[in-house]
């Protein structure tokens, strides 16, 4: 009877458990880039030897968790041969209820970030959106872009913090982060 009984009762733990609705995931999507798709001309880099449009993609985010007070965004290249990588993209203090940047936010030429959001200086040494441009010849790169969901209303960092120190603030005070990875090469 015992063994019956405790077997009954695992059923229908298990069973109660299945039927609870599961949380949506914290997912971050782009229009333009597709899974490993090679990363369309309009979004590389124009210098280096590249010739690309230079802007920033559309990226959108949604299941943030409970307690998100700000995002940050960051674009980063591991396989940059500088030991180290290379940071293409680094914004922080973007609004809570923001969800989602249209093309070319990336520019600091126009406005295109939601009030009080910040981008910080990239490997590049200067602010904004600088595209892929690996060496010619090397295999493709990755790109990580990655969304961060934070404890914090905003991140207090000087103006010409580097991408490191962001990413350090950023990460100390991280609740959740959703990343996709796009290739290119030439």
């Amino acid at each position: 009877m015992r063994i019956s009984r405790s077997l009954c009762l695992l059923v229908m733990l298990a069973s109660s458990l299945a039927a609870q609705p599961r949380a949506a995931r914290f997912a971050l999507t782009s229009a333009e880039l597709s899974g490993t798709a090679r990363i369309p001309d309009a979004h590389v880099f124009t210098g280096f030897g590249c010739s690309g449009g230079n802007v920033s993609p559309s990226l959108s985010w949604s299941n943030a968790p409970a307690g998100t007070k700000s995002f940050a965004l960051t674009m980063y290249d591991p396989d940059a041969p500088t030991g180290s990588g290379w940071w293409h993209w680094v914004v922080y203090n973007i609004p809570a209820t923001t969800t989602s940047l249209a093309a070319g936010a990336g520019s600091t030429q126009r406005s295109a970030m939601p009030a009080g959001a910040v981008q910080g200086r990239t490997d590049f040494g200067s602010a904004g959106y600088g595209g892929p441009c690996p060496p010619a010849g090397d295999r493709p790169h990755r790109y990580i872009f990655t969304i961060f969901a934070l404890k914090v209303d905003k991140l207090e960092l000087p103006e010409s913090a580097t991408a490191a120190l962001i990413g350090f603030n950023v990460r100390a005070n991280t609740l959740a982060q959703a990343e996709f990875t796009a290739m290119y090469g030439r």
